[in-house]
């Protein structure tokens, strides 16, 4: 590791929570309620991608009628329900990486494509929510991911520059983003290996959130 690091900013699904999966269930299921056949690779596209990004995606798939907020609305409904149900699981290691990084005065930051309503009903969910020093969520800058707003706007946050900041991510979108921050981008694998456009771009790969301990060390 560069050892100028003092930042570290995380995405929130697929990465400190294990809902990437319930998105990839329920946008299937929405779709489906609404006539469309939507495969894994179509969810896969769109994962961290802004609305603004996504909503293009999906049509250009789809076709201009395909109804994506209402299957939007729909998707939300399902996980919300699933996780009322059920609860949120935490990925692995998330807690101790939090707490290793307190200890080593690394200030921390979530950087999510997810709205602050749910961003912060998520992360008091798993009574998380105060656990980092700052929190930007998806309707909180102009340009969502795989553009850098968010992560220049979260290293911002953390009065450090970006270079300071490693960036965890589980999606290709948001390991775009953080490398066009200038942070160094880990990637922890979710739901897809990295593929031979995200390689060149990471400055590590780890299993799970506590081996990436090593980062920092």
């Amino acid at each position: 590791m560069e050892n100028n690091i003092r930042g570290a900013i995380f995405d929130m699904d697929g990465l400190l929570i294990d809902t990437e999966k319930l998105y990839l269930k329920y946008w299937k299921q929405a779709a489906a309620e609404y006539g469309y056949t939507m495969l894994d690779e179509h969810v896969f596209a769109i994962r961290s991608l802004a609305r603004k990004y996504s909503i293009p995606k999906l049509k250009g798939i789809f076709g201009n009628e395909f109804p994506t907020e209402d299957i939007r609305k729909r998707r939300t409904e399902l996980i919300n329900e699933d996780i009322e149900k059920n609860g949120i699981q935490v990925k692995k290691g998330m807690r101790e990486l939090l707490s290793f990084l307190k200890e080593n005065n690394i200030r921390t930051a979530v950087a999510t494509a997810t709205n602050r309503e749910r961003t912060t009903l998520y992360l008091r969910k798993i009574n998380a929510e105060n656990l980092f020093d700052s929190i930007i969520c998806g309707d909180m800058v102009e340009n969502g991911k795989p553009q850098p707003d968010i992560y220049l706007t979260a290293a911002e946050c953390l009065e450090l520059p970006a270079n300071m900041c490693a960036a965890f991510e589980d999606s290709p979108n948001g390991i775009k983003s953080a490398h066009a921050a200038g942070c160094k981008a880990i990637m922890i694998p979710d739901l897809t290996q990295p593929d031979d456009e995200i390689i060149p771009l990471l400055s590590a790969v780890y299993p799970d959130l506590e081996a990436a301990k090593d980062f920092f060390r």
